[in-house]
């Protein structure tokens, strides 16, 4: 009978017209092959790539350690991406059980009364009939990869769920440590404006008694108030900032930071591992938003499969073994088993091009993703180049500030060395003064943003990606696979 049935299936086939097979195709990179010259001048550092080295081995400071350790504990956003893989691995098990038949057993009883005017002996009687069944009622054969397809798309899904959630802890990951540094650089900077204020304070006492006798002006004594208070108004700021970033910390981190894992300085917290630049086409192709794009295609291209496949036949078996008896006695006999044996196949002839909309819709998914695929690349390829770029440019920045500030100091001691010897007013030493506060806040700032650059190269290197890769195989953020013997070789 099967023969028979498959015969006809192919027969079927040889009169309709079926779509050809797209296998999966990668897209080309839609970048250069490498980065541009004045992105890597003067940052071919050398070190592993990114995408190999964990958090834990990038970062150096314990605090910040405990700190990002606080955030993936209690982040909101990372939770609700742990919580979407779970679902989307709990729908991936769901479709593939999809394959396998469905096995009920059941038990009834049909006991009724026959009337005497219908009765074919003239007397009312009492019929019954019991019956244990078990069975599989219409389980379909993947012939043509339906189900198979159906089940490779949803573990497409899953997989990029996990990468996303992946992407979503590096962006956490870098989201502390921005918010960490900013709050080290402007406690930095409030210590700074207090230092400033201890020194102008006492300035302003030195030409005050210089004025009681006779060798300053009210002048010079208001111009050094004029420091002191310029002072006073950036502690007010500092400390209304640092307060803001601990607010925003903790918001990040999703619970209240401790007052021992606050940063001891921004150098100690700048401590990062050095990482190399690679090759676009070795590197970004490991960024976990570039690999959920790319499951995502994958799924595109599983999700034509399936509708390629309804231009087949379906076919479906249902089967089962029981017990019929009319008497309950009598059911466990060796004259009251019973079998059922049913194959269907089924293709539908006319449905109004139903099934070809439905593969074309297929197709355009796909054509979509690569449109989208392509256009993360390429905002991935410039992320990085803009990183490498302002990476050399603050390296550069930094230095030149640092030999700013230390022509400036020099200036104040010479300025106030002539101003006490009384070869000078004071207006020269307080231009100076104020020239360098101001180049020790530049140099704060030019600090943090050459950390924030390192941690930001870190992040669009798909830092931290390893754990991910295609290869391995499909855990959920609590470790578990999807299902017990599942593999990526399998489900192909």
């Amino acid at each position: 009978m099967i023969r028979k049935l498959l015969l006809l299936t192919t027969m079927i086939l040889a009169l309709c017209g079926c779509p050809r097979r797209q296998p999966y195709e990668q897209p080309s990179m839609p970048t250069p092959a490498a980065w541009p010259d004045r992105a890597v001048t003067g940052a071919e550092a050398p070190g592993p790539s990114a995408a190999d080295l964990g958090w834990r081995e990038f970062f150096a400071d314990p605090k910040l350690l405990s700190v990002i350790e606080l955030a993936i504990e209690n982040n909101r956003d990372l939770r609700l991406a742990a919580l979407n893989v779970e679902r989307v691995q709990a729908m991936y098990r769901i479709q593939r059980t999809q394959q396998y038949p469905v096995v009920n057993a059941g038990a009834a009883a049909d006991v009724y009364r026959v009337p005497e005017e219908m009765s074919s002996g003239g007397d009312a009687e009492t019929i019954a009939q019991y019956t244990l069944s078990l069975g599989s009622t219409a389980w379909e054969l993947d012939l043509f990869g339906r189900i198979r397809s159906l089940k490779q798309q949803a573990l497409e899904q899953y997989l990029a769920t996990e990468q996303a959630r992946l992407a979503t802890q590096i962006s956490l990951v870098a989201a502390v440590t921005n918010g960490y540094l900013n709050l080290a650089a402007d406690e930095e900077n409030l210590r700074l404006a207090r230092a400033t204020l201890a020194v102008q304070q006492e300035m302003v006492d030195l030409i005050r008694r210089s004025r009681d006798v006779g060798m300053s002006s009210d002048l010079e004594v208001r111009q050094a108030q004029s420091q002191v208070d310029a002072a006073r108004v950036d502690i007010a700021r500092y400390t209304g900032l640092v307060g803001l970033d601990k607010n925003a910390l903790d918001q990040v981190v999703g619970a209240p930071l401790p007052a021992d894992l606050l940063p001891d300085g921004l150098d100690t917290v700048g401590d990062f591992q050095e990482v190399s630049p690679g090759l676009p086409s070795e590197v970004l192709l490991r960024r976990p938003d570039i690999r959920t794009a790319e499951h995502q295609l994958k799924a595109a291209y599983a999700n034509i499969e399936a509708a390629r496949a309804m231009f087949f036949p379906r076919i479906s078996l249902t089967a089962g073994i029981g017990l019929v008896s009319s008497d309950l006695a009598d059911l466990f006999t060796i004259g009251a088993r019973t079998w059922n044996f049913a194959p269907q196949a089924v293709l539908p002839i006319f449905d109004s091009g139903a099934r070809r909309a439905n593969y074309d819709v297929a197709q355009s998914d796909r054509d979509m993703m690569v449109v989208t695929y392509d256009k993360m690349i390429q905002a991935a390829f410039r992320e990085v180049s803009d990183t490498l770029i302002l990476r050399t440019a603050l390296q550069d920045q930094q230095q030149a500030q640092e030999e700013l500030v230390g022509t400036l100091a020099e200036a104040v001691r010479l300025a106030e060395a002539r101003y006490k010897a009384g070869i000078d007013g004071y207006l020269n030493t307080l231009v100076a003064q104020r020239e360098l506060y101001a180049a020790r806040q530049g140099l704060v700032g030019v600090r943090l943003a050459g950390r924030s650059n390192h941690v930001t190269l870190y992040k669009v290197l798909g830092g931290g990606s390893k754990a991910g890769s295609p290869s391995s195989s499909p855990t959920t953020g609590r470790g578990t696979p999807p299902t017990s013997g599942a593999s990526r070789e399998d489900d192909r």
